[in-house]
């Protein structure tokens, strides 16, 4: 997508469709009110026709509108408030699903929707954030293409010079559409070598370091929990590490992103229930959204060290595949009693985050993992779940969940809760019981970081959508992180 800065009136911005806002009260923007002047009082016409009520998000399409240079003008309602982030963001989907199938220039005239926790910047931001939600279509594995698809090549942002911003959303945007991508690549093609592959591509322009840890290698170094998940696959288990180093001290602490990559969770020896099995694909989408931020850091070239890591295998029920009962010696030389083979995701992750602390000594640490079924449960497909014991890291997330709409809520982490994971055969069980899945999950995790700032996000409600024609990865917490990371 292109991006341009226009001041011209509304009405003599030429483009394939002009975008102008009314409230429900049918106050009409500057915009439309300059558009409305041209056409004579064709846009109050309409109005007054109760054709459109400025209901929040409430479109209606004009065509050929008399007196105005654009092909089409869009009417887009602002509701009876002022808008907040989360309505506006409602507005701009609207905006960009209802203009979407129109080749050339969308004009959008809204920087007067601006208020005081709304700047024009975050509007250009979320209106690029938005078209490119819209636009995204997955054809890889599509036997024929559609090749008369009409889709905008370029925004006209009327208002001030927000290109910076626009730049921005495109680059998140970007990173979705890739994180949204790998995650609907079915798992025979979407292995832990393939995005070994991934990564090692975005290498090519040179900016990234690529390192890539196979099952073998991780073995002999000794790590187990690792280990007990991805010896029950044919595919190699892999450790996908990426460094951008974009601080001028190229030997500053790193900020560590971890994602969790089990490409195909079939909950190995425990077995998950066959019905919905395939989305089971989508376990690893905490990887994606590391390749996805990693991409977007890749644009816009931040002054700061990332390390971005990913922990990947498929886990398979096989001969010699781990049991309930088993007992392994995690890379920390904690030993780790496997209650439920299902729980997969946190002995993959352990290995991770000690390698990672004992390797990068990172400044801080965020895990993304679609990790349990309970905090799915707790927050649905809303808020990802946020878990840490360190406030300053909290309000770092919060605040930019908040900026970009990729919402968390923040979940307990307490001490209290350690004691669910005790076992009489080994350090720690996998699995905590029945209660407080999630939290008991972080818990296990939290074991492994001793000393480093981190985050856990849970990500098991919000990774993907689920069933019909929605059906497929969202790309988040993309916007999540690449706000969090230039933040710093």
């Amino acid at each position: 997508m292109q991006y341009q800065i226009s001041t011209n009136s509304a009405a003599d911005v030429q483009a394939s469709c002009i975008v102008v806002t009314l409230d429900q009260s049918g106050k009409l923007s500057d915009a439309a009110a300059a558009i409305n002047n041209a056409s004579n009082g064709f846009i109050q016409a309409r109005i007054d026709d109760k054709d459109i009520s400025g209901k929040l998000a409430q479109t209606l399409l004009l065509p050929a509108v008399a007196g105005v240079k654009a092909s089409r003008v869009l009417l887009i309602g602002t509701g009876k408030d002022a808008l907040t982030r989360s309505s506006a963001v409602k507005v701009l989907n609207a905006i960009a699903s209802a203009s979407s199938g129109f080749s050339g220039s969308i004009a959008l005239a809204l920087n007067e929707l601006a208020n005081d926790n709304l700047s024009e910047e975050w509007l250009a931001e979320q209106s690029a954030m938005a078209f490119g939600n819209a636009l995204y279509r997955f054809t890889e594995t599509k036997s024929k293409q559609d090749d008369d698809v009409r889709q905008p090549d370029s925004i006209i942002w009327l208002g001030s010079d927000v290109s910076a911003a626009l730049n921005k959303g495109e680059a998140v945007a970007q990173g979705v559409a890739y994180a949204k991508t790998l995650g609907n690549m079915p798992p025979n093609i979407c292995t832990p070598s393939y995005l070994a592959e991934q990564a090692q591509a975005l290498a090519a322009s040179g900016a990234l370091d690529v390192t890539i840890l196979d099952e073998d290698q991780l073995e002999e170094m000794g790590a187990g929990a690792f280990v007990s998940v991805a010896k029950g696959s044919s595919e190699p288990g892999k450790m996908i590490i990426m460094k951008y180093n974009g601080a001028a001290d190229k030997n500053a602490a790193p900020h560590m992103i971890l994602g969790k990559g089990i490409t195909f969770d079939t909950g190995g020896i425990s077995l998950k229930p066959g019905l919905g099995m395939d989305e089971m694909k989508y376990d690893m989408c905490g990887a994606a959204s590391v390749l996805g931020t990693m991409q977007a850091l890749l644009t816009l070239k931040p002054a700061i060290n990332v390390i971005g890591m990913i922990t990947s295998a498929e886990n398979m029920p096989a001969g010699h595949a781990s049991k309930p009962g088993d007992v392994v010696a995690s890379l920390s030389g904690k030993t780790i009693e496997i209650l439920n083979t299902d729980a997969e995701g946190r002995l993959v992750l352990c290995d991770a985050l000690t390698y990672g602390i004992d390797n990068f000594k990172p400044a801080s640490i965020v895990d993304i993992a679609t990790l349990t079924g309970a905090c799915m449960a707790a927050l649905g497909r809303v808020n990802s779940g946020l878990f840490t014991t360190d406030e300053a890291l909290a309000g770092e997330l919060q605040n930019a969940a908040s900026h970009s709409g990729d919402k968390v809520w923040r979940l307990p982490l307490e001490d209290d809760y350690q004691e669910l994971l005790d076992s009489n055969f080994a350090d720690i069980a996998n699995i905590g019981g029945p209660l407080a899945g999630a939290t008991t999950a972080a818990c296990f995790l939290s074991r492994f970081t001793e000393g480093t700032p981190w985050a856990h996000l849970d990500i098991a409600g919000t990774a993907w959508n689920t069933g019909g024609k929605t059906k497929g990865a969202t790309g988040r917490p993309v916007p999540l992180l690449v706000n969090y990371l230039l933040a710093k």
